[in-house]
């Protein structure tokens, strides 16, 4: 019988705004990763109470004293597949671990789904502020049976 699908929220670069579009996006997520810049402690409050979350500290977070004890990187294994997290894409090491099947970043404000070097790269783009004529969008990761497939979700602001 084939596992129910996980559902990964997928958010970055939040800036000190949490948009209600953005949370009902991520309802029903059994995990969210916010991927950095996140600007302001009360969204990881309000991120936590929709599901187990798991985040990173981004160039714009840097100094703030609440901020000091978020990691850099993040390794998790969901669902079997692995997952490497940190906000800049130029922070990626050359060389990941062959466990890693799934590389978020965040950063550019630019959504983006890739498949490179046979792994799945991902930028949810940027939930906060508009920046240029850029989106405001959110990502969703789909695992079942040891497969991922991404998701970008524009958000109608």
């Amino acid at each position: 019988m084939p596992e129910p699908t996980l559902r990964i929220g997928l958010i970055s670069d939040t800036h000190g705004l949490l948009r209600p579009e953005a949370l009902a996006a991520l309802a029903g997520c059994e995990q969210i990763l916010h991927a950095g810049d996140i600007g302001k402690p009360e969204i990881l409050e309000v991120l936590r109470q929709i599901a187990p979350l798991s985040v990173v500290r981004g160039n714009n977070d840097e100094g703030l004293a609440w901020a000091t004890e978020l990691p850099l990187v993040v390794e998790l294994q969901l669902g079997g597949v692995g997952l490497y997290m940190v906000h800049e894409l130029a922070h990626v090491p050359a060389e990941l671990a062959e466990s890693v099947q799934v590389v978020i970043t965040g950063h550019s404000h630019k959504p983006l789904i890739e498949q490179r070097d046979g792994r799945l790269w991902v930028n949810p783009g940027s939930a906060g502020p508009r920046r240029f004529k850029l989106p405001i969008s959110v990502g969703l990761l789909h695992i079942a049976d040891g497969a991922v497939r991404a998701e970008l979700i524009e958000l109608q602001t």
